[in-house]
């Protein structure tokens, strides 16, 4: 049996514009703030993961270094769509696996403020400077077909769509509660890059940018950063009793593609490889989804929330629809989902999101969230998802020290 890791620091930045910081600030900012979370210094590290997507080919890891400390430590450079902040942490996880280190620092960053509208191939087409609706990095491929767009609110508003014409129960009206949530949630989230509740005639009469998805239904470009230190239980164990009691244990680290399937060489599947990493997930971690406090999923779109409840398998098969109005996915509801605002009010500067996610995740089994602490948490779940494909979930567990 491998040995328990554990994440010891996070940290992220606030989201949302930074004309006046770099790509390399954030990171650093993000970097230094896990080191200072966890009490160690970049001395203690013996392997840094950087992801940064836009910039990809760019030596991020080796930038960051040159602001943070450079020590000779390998330096792994990411790039894994929309879960490549996740694969950055995966990577450090792995390393410590292999008895590598004992510690080690992931780091996922992204300035895309004003970028505009992307495409599959993550190219801009438009601009909106009030609110940018996101596309999300895609299939390496154009889509084509019954889709007929590259563009990923497209994408996701078709998969929404199958989805309610499988299944039953699903409308315009269903995609802009769960938008309704996410932004009242954001309320009560500081770094959130959008902080602003709205009614739901406020959404469902906002700019259509894919029906079902209106412009407050998809989530907006911006830049930010986060980061996370990892360590070994052994190394844990020689740690002091503050930093043993913060630690956050990472059950499961889970990482997928797409198989093949016929379907998903025309429509860019979130599904199967989703629902295949929760399985994974739940069986390394030894739970079930029953067992969650809490769940941060990739919302790129309200339709694509939607859908991640049944792949998470946090309803039954086909029953996202009831779950999502039964008010189980509320703060106060039985499996809240995006207490930090998700990805439509939070913002989603990509490589940075898989990690955030985790931050948030991390934060409450802390009992650190302040005024959005969901109460007595002690497991929690991050999803993240980038068609391409990729899909990351981390499950994460409060210290019993």
């Amino acid at each position: 049996m491998s040995e328990d890791i554990w994440i010891l620091g996070i940290y992220m930045t606030k989201f949302g514009k930074h004309p006046d910081r770099d790509t390399v600030d954030l990171a650093s900012e993000a970097a230094i703030g896990a080191l200072g979370d966890g009490g160690v210094t970049m001395k203690d590290m013996g392997i840094l993961a950087a992801g940064n997507l836009m910039g990809a080919g760019a030596p991020i890891g080796q930038m960051i270094q040159k602001q943070v400390g450079q020590t000779g430590i390998p330096v792994y450079n990411v790039a894994n769509a929309c879960a490549t902040g996740a694969t950055a942490l995966r990577t450090a996880i792995m390393a410590l696996k292999a008895g590598e280190c004992d510690m080690g620092l992931a780091v996922g960053v992204e300035k895309l403020a004003g970028a505009g509208l992307l495409g599959a191939r993550g190219a801009p087409q438009e601009k909106d400077e009030s609110w940018t609706p996101r596309g999300r990095f895609g299939a390496v491929a154009p889509t084509d077909g019954r889709i007929g767009t590259e563009a990923m609110p497209g994408v996701f508003a078709q998969i929404g769509m199958e989805y309610g014409h499988r299944y039953g129960g699903v409308d315009f009206e269903l995609f802009a509660k769960i938008a309704e949530k996410n932004h009242a949630h954001s309320t009560l989230n500081p770094l959130a890059s959008y902080q602003k509740r709205f009614t739901l005639d406020e959404i469902m009469n906002d700019v259509m940018i894919a029906y079902p998805n209106t412009r407050p239904m998809c989530s907006a470009n911006c830049d930010g950063a986060a980061a996370a230190v990892v360590v070994t239980d052994a190394k844990l164990k020689t740690l002091s009793l503050e930093q043993q009691r913060r630690a956050v244990k990472i059950a499961a680290s889970v990482l997928t593609s797409d198989p093949y399937e016929e379907a998903c060489q025309v429509l860019p599947n979130v599904n199967t490889l989703t629902r295949n990493a929760a399985k994974q997930a739940y069986e390394a971690a030894g739970i079930g989804p029953e067992d969650l406090d809490l769940v941060e999923l990739h919302d790129c779109f309200a339709t694509a929330e939607l859908v991640h409840y049944d792949n998470l398998m946090l309803c039954e098969e086909g029953g996202a629809a009831d779950f999502f109005r039964s008010g189980a996915t509320w703060r106060d509801g039985k499996t809240p989902v995006n207490v930090s605002g998700g990805l439509e009010s939070k913002g989603h500067p990509i490589a940075a999101t898989g990690i955030a996610n985790i931050w948030e995740v991390a934060t409450h089994l802390r009992g650190e969230a302040g005024d959005r602490q969901i109460q007595g948490a002690k497991v929690g779940l991050a999803h993240v998802i980038g068609l391409g494909s990729a899909c990351g979930i981390h499950i994460l567990e409060k210290s019993a020290a």
